[in-house]
């Protein structure tokens, strides 16, 4: 089996290119984490699942993978275009709390929902333990690419060909959300260094050559990139808006810290590739965290959904589409997975009925060596798969080629187990670990426990077998009033669910 070219959409160009190593052999990434000032919602949360299944791709072709997702915990304000109040001094001040611990917990919630998301572990460096290095970064460019205001200090754009060429400025006012400050010579000027107001005190502060102050949001991802993976380093991913404001910035940085040359060849970019996911867009507007109960994972299993159905209708729309959320869409990912996990579930059942002992894939099946694809693959599933992968990340064509190795009864189960192995390297919806009982969730607000439930429905089962069917309708309008439908005749075997 020859591999496919993989061939990534470059927000740079605006093309599809061949990825070419900057390092034989590696591949080098960094994805712009969250602001952790907050819970984060599953808008958000898309670009993660987008930038895992990027990383398990390149992985899948053979590369020896490096990925960091910073953690932004100082230097962002309430708006992305350096303007308002410190998102995390706002947030200690509302709940009490040091900005220290605000950043720690909503860290450590962030990583949970990651796991919950099955995302695969990345480097997560803090912004706080990179000041010193962005201090040096801005004492290396301030000469020839800054000028110092009261407020702060500036990156003069102008002084950096093609500033921003990457989200197709064409005017002064291109990036049309930029603070306004009196003294700066160029509408797109943004800070490098914000020096704290006369008479203020912030809890996170560093004394610098500009005063004493905060580094500028733009700045960390600069020097975090360079630090831990090298310029040029292979591919740079974030959200869309990131493409209008934050990544132009980023890249004039990373010019004036490497040459000032043009942006024809990606490289003075800082990274060779840049990718960025589309929204998630949700019409009732309960993305925006200011709405109160915002969208967020944990309100999704409150529902009774599990994560992976949310993983599973990301990877169902292109990741440079929109991808609309709804409580039906998300509800048509679940019955899908449950399908997936049933017919993992009966391929079990007859191996063993066939070998008298039970089977726990993950223990025995694991991913088909790269050297053997070829002669493992009989049906071709793994050559179809590799294309559609290699296709700009084209999972929602990936995703009937994993159905199609669940549903064919042709392939022997030891094959079988292999390839759903292989191929869930890279959608990692972990079918041979999951089973169909993890995927049922209890609403917060449901009103029987599960116990109850299935105790309900033996009790109904009984009465039906003697025939008792007003029993058997009492026991199914009782159930009914509590928000349990019985789901008699369920192809998917699960018996009810919740109304």
């Amino acid at each position: 089996m020859t591999d496919a070219p993989l061939k990534l959409f470059n927000s740079l160009t605006r093309s599809l290119e061949v990825f070419e190593p900057v390092h034989p052999g590696e591949a080098r990434v960094y994805s712009c984490g969250p602001t952790v000032y907050n819970y984060q919602h599953i808008g958000n949360m898309r670009a993660y699942v987008f930038a895992d299944t990027l990383g398990r791709t390149l992985q899948w072709k053979g590369y020896k993978l490096t990925h960091v997702v910073n953690i932004t915990d100082v230097g962002h304000l309430t708006s992305d275009a350096d303007e308002g109040e410190d998102k995390m001094e706002k947030m200690a001040a509302r709940e009490g709390k040091s900005a220290w611990d605000i950043a720690r917990f909503y860290q450590a919630d962030f990583e949970a929902d990651l796991a919950r998301l099955n995302v695969q572990p990345k480097q997560h460096p803090r912004a706080t333990e990179y000041v010193d290095a962005m201090i040096a970064w801005g004492k290396g460019i301030a000469d020839k690419h800054c000028y110092e205001l009261e407020s702060g200090l500036y990156f003069d754009v102008s002084t950096v060909a093609d500033y921003g060429r990457l989200a197709r400025a064409v005017t002064e006012d291109g990036e049309g959300r930029i603070e306004s400050v009196e003294g700066k010579r160029n509408a797109a000027d943004f800070a490098i260094w914000r020096r704290t107001p006369a008479g203020e005190t912030r809890q996170m502060e560093w004394d610098s050559p500009w005063g004493r102050g905060a580094p500028g949001w733009h700045l960390e991802c600069s020097v975090m990139g360079e630090a831990l993976l090298g310029f040029p380093f292979d591919i740079h991913t974030g959200g869309i808006d990131h493409r209008e404001i934050h990544h132009p910035n980023e890249i004039a940085q990373n010019q004036a810290f490497c040459c000032t040359n043009g942006l024809d060849d990606p490289r003075n970019s800082g990274a060779k590739i840049w990718m960025h996911n589309n929204f998630l867009v949700e019409r009732s507007g309960k993305m925006s965290k200011s709405s109160g109960e915002f969208l967020r994972l944990q309100l999704l299993v409150d529902r009774g959904y599990h994560p992976l159905a949310y993983r599973l209708m990301c990877l169902q729309a292109h990741y440079r589409s929109e991808l609309e959320f709804s409580w039906e869409g998300l509800g048509a990912a679940l019955t899908r997975l449950k399908r997936m996990y049933k017919a993992v579930a009966v391929q079990l059942s007859r191996q063993f009925e066939e070998a008298g002992e039970p089977v726990e894939p993950t223990s025995v099946f694991l991913p088909i060596p790269r050297e053997q694809w070829s002669e493992a693959d009989e049906t071709g599933v793994l050559r179809d798969f590799d294309e559609a992968i290699s296709d700009d990340l084209n999972t929602a064509k990936c995703l009937p080629l994993l159905e199609e190795v669940l549903g064919d009864k042709f392939i022997s189960h030891p094959m079988r187990w292999h390839l759903i192995a292989t191929i869930d390297q890279v959608l990692g919806l972990d079918l041979l670990k999951v089973r169909r009982a993890d995927l049922r969730i209890r609403p917060k607000a449901a009103g029987l426990t599960e116990a109850e439930i299935e105790v309900a429905l033996a009790r109904r089962k009984e009465a039906r077998a003697a025939k008792d069917f007003a029993a058997s309708d009492a026991i199914r309008d009782e159930l009914g009033a509590a928000g349990v439908e019985v789901m008699d005749g369920d192809p998917l075997g699960w018996e009810w669910k919740l109304g």
